[in-house]
């Protein structure tokens, strides 16, 4: 498989125990006030970029398509987003970033991509994004928000429409990733941010004193994706 069209992705933890809950709660539960932690937390993973990535980006969410909104009323990635820069404005005066909601549009539904195989994520998200405004988008730095990254399927697909439309460069921050372990025991897919490579198989993420992983995960663009 060809490798992403995003130059690097970066997460705040683990998709799993009180981390997976206040995702739920944001998501599911409409529990917004969830929304200005989980908001830092992903700032804190963004910050990761701050020594590679360009000063000046557009942000953009990955968007829920019309019926999806409708029945949840908010777009729990645009949300993130926001209470991100909002951190990250005090922390990284110097960075210019710009958060563009509208830029990127889902044209159909899509099933869950919950309980679905890897081949399966990528068939049901090909052709589900298109940007509103190419002009917009050509030439421009483009850092990518979503809540959860598990095969990195959605990430792909929507990095792949951004770079055909113009984009010079495509990164992508997710709050949550879940883990995974490469056949041959260790994991080419994830570099943790406390370590110097992707020596281990497992990352632990326990021990934080908000109960969530403390650690920061970078992920390169692997073929796997």
């Amino acid at each position: 498989m060809a490798p992403p069209a995003f130059t690097r992705a970066v997460s705040y933890g683990l998709y799993q125990g009180r981390m997976r809950e206040a995702i739920h709660a944001l998501k599911y539960g409409r529990l917004h006030p969830a929304g200005r932690m989980l908001g830092g937390m992903l700032a804190e993973a963004i910050a990761k970029l701050a020594a590679d990535a360009p000063n000046t980006m557009l942000v953009v969410p990955v968007p829920l398509h019309r019926s999806k909104y409708a029945q949840r009323g908010f777009n729990q990635s645009r949300a993130l987003a926001s209470e991100a820069l909002k951190s990250l404005r005090k922390t990284h005066p110097q960075w210019r970033l710009t958060l563009a909601p509208s830029t990127l549009m889902r044209l159909r539904a899509t099933d869950s991509q919950a309980g679905l195989t890897p081949r399966q994520r990528r068939l049901n998200v090909r052709g589900a994004f298109s940007v509103s405004d190419p002009a917009q988008v050509k030439g421009q730095d483009i850092l990518l928000i979503d809540d959860i990254l598990t095969t990195g399927a959605t990430a792909r697909a929507a990095a792949q429409v951004l770079v055909r439309t113009g984009a010079a460069s495509v990164w992508v921050a997710t709050l949550a990733r879940v883990q995974r372990v490469a056949r041959s025991g260790r994991s080419p897919w994830y570099e943790d941010a406390e370590f110097s490579g992707p020596e281990s198989s497992h990352v632990d993420v326990a021990g934080h004193e908000r109960g969530f992983g403390s650690q920061s995960s970078s992920l390169r663009d692997q073929p796997s994706f």
